[in-house]
């Protein structure tokens, strides 16, 4: 779909596992004239994920796969994937770690935003972390995807201020909301480049 700028938009697949809340807001910042980007796929490997509505509500085609067969899942998306001509992928909380293969075959970029200043706190429980080491500040990252477990070139990050009566459940909170605002700012940054 070309804009009146006169540049096509970046055809976009989200990947998520969960409420997808960054879905959300990767959708809402798509749909504004100044965004790079469209969204033309989201892909699940959860079929209870409740971000799976924003598919139904913005008429965005939806795939859900099994990733016990990761091989198998992992083609089949990279078929999808070339056949929709998609050059970009952001995980917004997927929850699978895609495989080295998948990621050297997917002739795009591919996204992540996760919940942590990386390099600290890669992996799972970041806010767990965070609170248990005492840290005055956490925040989010983006950053590019490469075969090692949140280790890609970082984008752009976000700090954000523990403070004392912090829960695990107030800090994330706290993040989710910069993510939500993060995320479109990296893609502005990549593609302004």
């Amino acid at each position: 779909m070309a804009q009146s700028t006169g540049f096509k938009k970046i055809k976009t697949a989200v990947f998520i596992s969960g409420t997808g809340s960054n879905l959300q807001s990767l959708i809402k910042f798509s749909k504004l004239k100044k965004s790079p980007i469209s969204i033309e796929m989201i892909i699940s490997n959860n079929p209870k994920s409740k971000g799976l509505v924003f598919g139904k509500i913005y008429k965005i085609k939806k795939n859900i796969l099994n990733f016990k067969k990761q091989i198998v899942a992992e083609k089949e998306i990279l078929l999808k994937l070339k056949k929709n001509k998609i050059n970009l992928i952001c995980l917004a909380g997927f929850m699978k770690i895609l495989s080295k293969n998948f990621i050297l075959n997917f002739k795009g970029q591919i996204l992540n935003i996760h919940p942590s200043l990386l390099p600290k706190y890669k992996g799972l429980n970041t806010h767990e972390k965070a609170i248990k080491n005492k840290d005055r500040y956490s925040g989010c990252t983006v950053h590019f995807v490469n075969s090692k477990l949140d280790s890609g070139k970082i984008i752009i990050q976000k700090k954000v201020k523990i403070r004392k009566n912090d829960t695990i459940n107030s800090l994330a909170k706290k993040i989710l909301a910069q993510e939500h605002k993060l995320y479109p700012k990296a893609i502005l940054k990549i593609f302004s480049l």
